[in-house]
């Protein structure tokens, strides 16, 4: 029996081999990262301390009194001891401060254990951190990220000044380190629209920029969010500034405010677009104009007057200047021998008003710009006033066919306006002497031309802001007038009954005061100065 001899090799013969040269240094690489990776890993844990484990050896959450959905806020307690600051105000805080703020959760943005939040606060915003370490558990830090955009939330947390400015954020020099966190009030967690994209610039010079846009009918929708962006908390505070500057010109000026009736038994002004209501057994009309009101109280010798308060028109014009409700500013002066008293008087109110949003409200008008193209609005003081055949010349000569007593269409208001602009550097001016034919009844008519009234509009970058003139005073003279234009006169005998016991000569305008903020920022349509707008076809929100 033949027994064959097998050769045994060595096991693992190739661990015998002297390593190559491209193995040692793969070996040498994977060495060196992993000992950087335990050393990171070592870093972070000295960095979290005995808190990274986020629970205590009892296995109790010991962030958990830190953080959570408060209990809707009915009233019961004060928290007294928060000391709440407002997000524009955090730069006066001394460096690490413990503060509470208010705010909603802008954007968020976690990674393992840190969280971003971005709070805002009306239109400032502050970067805050939450990270895992003594007081913030790993749950917390969960739960800070969890919180769905758009969400009200208290904060505690201290300031903390940065070296790198925080260029996404209006507080650049700081952020906020998170010591407590409570949800308020939680926003769902699918928006019809998101603020950033709201937000964005309508025309963007950068390439990268995103092109996500929402459309108009999505934004006056849903108003309570569009309203969120900074742009519309600059626009409405701005509208407030009007409001505020209207009241505080005339009232330095011996104006008196009056509050007029909106619910009228005629049409303020004798036309057919009113609003009917219901009212009892009968109907009522939402009142065009408080003009009758403006002048029954200068017959009540109270000489100077104005009101601020809605106005109706039931027309059915779907345009970028026309809401079928608006706020509307209205004045009414009596005079001593002309009207141009009155007129001067109106022009040197709005130098005074563009004065004041100039320097009032730079940072609103500037919040503004940042998302729409505004350029800025010119004036000159006084301001200037031209007569309609001047208008007429100006646009014959720039091309344009018309009679001298044909009223100015829209495209000839736009062409005057960049030929005023060009001719005299102005975006504000006023237009005098209107033909009769295109004015309402109770116009004076000029003494001294019989087709020209004593009657002018206002105009703002080529649109129409106000209308006026001095009112006939005269009952007698208003009746031929009014007969001269076929009005029923028994529709209109409140308001010639007003003149029989003694008027003094007077004159006044109405403004729109959505179109003057419309204008005086350059937007493209009223419907971003009305903070609810009403037009033909829309009646909601």
């Amino acid at each position: 029996m033949v027994t064959e001899t097998v050769k045994e090799e060595p096991v693992g013969c190739e661990a015998t081999e002297e390593p190559s040269k491209k193995a040692s240094k793969k070996a040498a690489k994977d060495a060196a990262k992993a000992a950087k990776k335990a050393e990171h890993k070592a870093a972070a844990a000295e960095a979290s301390g005995a808190a990274d484990a986020s629970v205590d050896d009892s296995g109790v959450d010991y962030a958990a009194e830190r953080y959570g959905v408060m209990k809707m806020i009915q009233s019961v307690e004060r928290y007294a001891d928060r000391s709440f600051v407002a997000v524009s105000e955090l730069a006066q805080c001394k460096r690490e401060a413990v503060v509470w703020v208010r705010g909603r959760v802008h954007t968020s943005r976690c990674k393992g254990k840190q969280c971003f939040l971005v709070l805002r606060q009306q239109s400032s915003t502050v970067q805050c951190l939450l990270a895992v370490n003594d007081t913030v558990s790993k749950q917390m830090v969960k739960f800070s990220g969890s919180i769905p955009r758009e969400s009200i939330v208290d904060l505690k947390a201290r300031v903390i000044p940065v070296e790198q400015r925080i260029e996404s954020c209006t507080e650049q020099t700081l952020e906020l380190h998170g010591l407590e966190l409570f949800l308020l009030s939680a926003a769902k967690a699918q928006l019809p629209l998101q603020i950033e994209d709201a937000s964005r610039p309508e025309k963007s010079d950068d390439p990268e920029a995103l092109k996500i846009r929402v459309n108009q009918d999505t934004r006056l929708d849903n108003r309570v969010l569009d309203l969120r962006t900074p742009a519309n908390q600059a626009i409405f505070r701005l509208e407030a500034g009007v409001c505020k500057l209207f009241r505080d010109v005339l009232t330095a000026k011996g104006f008196t405010e009056i509050h007029t009736p909106k619910i009228i038994s005629a049409a303020s002004e004798g036309g057919a677009n009113v609003f009917t209501v219901s009212y009892f057994k009968d109907s009522a009309y939402l009142a065009q104009s408080p003009q009758l009101y403006k002048q029954m109280a200068i017959a009540a010798d109270f000489d100077k007057v104005f009101t601020v308060g809605a106005v109706f028109r039931a027309e059915d014009s779907n345009t970028h200047r026309h809401l079928t409700e608006f706020v509307g500013l209205d004045l009414e002066m009596a005079f001593k021998y002309h009207y141009h008293e009155v007129l001067d008087t109106i022009g040197n109110t709005f130098t005074e008003m563009f004065k004041g949003l100039r320097d009032n409200y730079a940072k609103e008008i500037a919040a503004v710009g940042q998302q729409y193209n505004v350029e800025p609005f010119k004036f000159l003081e006084p301001p200037l006033k031209l007569e309609f055949a001047q208008a007429v010349a100006m646009l014959r000569e720039a091309g344009v066919q018309m009679e001298d007593e044909e009223d100015l269409s829209t495209p000839s208001e736009k062409l005057l306006g960049r030929l005023v602009k060009a001719k005299y550097d102005t975006d504000f001016y006023m237009l005098d002497k209107f033909p009769l034919a295109v004015r309402p009844f109770y116009t004076m008519p000029d003494p001294t031309n019989a087709k020209y009234s004593n009657s002018y509009d206002m105009f703002m970058r080529g649109e129409e802001i106000l209308s006026g003139a001095q009112r006939i005073h005269d009952p007698d003279y208003l009746i031929e007038r009014a007969k001269l234009h076929a009005i029923d006169l028994s529709k209109i005998a409140a308001y010639i009954d007003a003149f029989r016991y003694g008027c003094p000569p007077h004159a006044g305008g109405g403004i729109g005061m959505e179109r003057v903020v419309m204008l005086y920022l350059g937007l493209d349509n009223i419907r971003k100065t009305s903070m609810f707008p009403r037009d033909p076809k829309r009646l909601t929100p």
